[in-house]
């Protein structure tokens, strides 16, 4: 399936809208104003909350969690010490981790599971700022795919003089 992630300019956090492949409004991202560290709802249209990113405050380096009815389903952690890429570990409960590589900055990567490709990020199709495209495979758990690749703007493209 795939999907438009757009972060909102004129809002006060950080706020996105996630748009289907035609064009319909499918998820929208809140970003809490005023707290200790980042904290996002990520929400159907109807304001049904689907999962809550939170940042782990004093860790090594940047981490984050992501949770579904007060679950911890996932922890999002850059790795600090990688030679010539940058690279981030969605850890999940088990053995299906994800693996996000490619180059970050230019919103051009990979989620990967035990070598497969499970999604893609690319902003190459559009000329917006902070507009990326997200593919995810048939199968894999979109709302985490995609709250990762929030997590990872946030963490790579936090201040890009958005106002906060």
């Amino acid at each position: 399936m795939r999907y438009v992630m757009r972060q909102k300019f004129w809002s006060f956090g950080d706020d996105y809208k996630i748009r289907d492949a035609d064009g319909n409004d499918v998820y929208f991202v809140d970003g809490r104003v005023f707290s200790w560290g980042d904290k996002l709802s990520f929400q159907d249209m109807e304001g049904h909350e689907l999962a809550f990113i939170r940042q782990k405050l004093l860790a090594w380096g940047p981490t984050y969690y992501i949770e579904r009815e007060g679950r911890v389903i996932a922890e999002v952690r850059k790795h600090l010490f990688t030679l010539l890429r940058c690279k981030f570990t969605v850890d999940v409960p088990g053995p299906d981790d994800l693996e996000a590589q490619g180059s970050f900055l230019d919103h051009e990567y990979t989620f990967e599971r035990h070598g497969r490709t499970v999604a893609t990020v690319s902003k190459r199709w559009f000329t917006w700022a902070d507009t990326y495209g997200v593919e995810v495979a048939e199968g894999e758990d979109p709302v985490l795919i995609l709250a990762s690749a929030v997590v990872i703007d946030l963490v790579c493209h936090g201040d890009d003089g958005k106002h906060r």
